[in-house]
């Protein structure tokens, strides 16, 4: 089948949509377990790059889980199939020139790594939303934590199934330490050079 499918050469390139945005594009995974504040953050950061006029997109469990990976469940390999198709829809953003900025559990090491390769590292900021099981379950503001010990959601991370922090994130913040505010400060200054499309990096 793949044989059959021959790319299309198109104009337009990403370069020229770069040239266009003033702007480069790349993609910023937020990671961390359900309730540690990854959407949170992720919307401020979109908020702030917005006023700076810089294009984004947003992707997270809403508008994924209850479109194009809406026939998928919670097992380990739907997980894994979960995180390729955004990879895939990312780099595909990233290709159109926005900023893109994903906040998913994605609680494997290896399916990180294979999104970083999907975008290239490059293209790749990884962000590490490092808020404690205990802090969590505290805050639980969805009531998902109580119906996980209930044994009434399966593969629930951190409860019944597990999560790999990573290693050597880009940026960590610990939302028990670090206020919104603070957290969207540091992503920024930190993202600063790759936005500018005059650099090299």
């Amino acid at each position: 089948m793949q044989e059959n499918i021959i790319p299309h050469s198109f104009n337009v390139l990403k370069e020229d949509r770069i040239k266009i945005k003033n702007h480069k594009p790349f993609l910023m995974w937020f990671t961390g377990l359900s309730g540690s504040g990854k959407s949170t953050i992720a919307n401020a950061v979109e908020q702030a790059l917005h006023i700076k006029g810089v294009h984004t997109y947003t992707l997270d469990g809403d508008n994924v889980r209850k479109g194009i990976n809406n026939d998928l469940s919670f097992s380990p390999e739907d997980r894994t199939e979960n995180i390729r198709r955004i990879a895939e829809v990312a780099n595909l953003l990233v290709d159109s020139g926005l900023v893109v900025l994903a906040a998913f559990v994605s609680p494997y090491k290896k399916d990180r790594e294979m999104i970083e390769s999907t975008v290239k590292d490059s293209n790749f900021v990884e962000i590490f939303v490092d808020t404690s099981l205990e802090e969590c379950e505290r805050r639980d503001v969805k009531g998902l934590y109580a119906k996980a010990r209930k044994g009434l959601i399966k593969d629930f991370t951190g409860v019944n199934a597990p999560y790999e922090a990573p290693e050597n994130p880009d940026v960590r913040i610990d939302t028990t330490q670090t206020s919104v505010e603070e957290a969207v400060e540091i992503i920024l200054n930190k993202i600063e050079s790759k936005l500018d499309y005059n650099t090299n990096e």
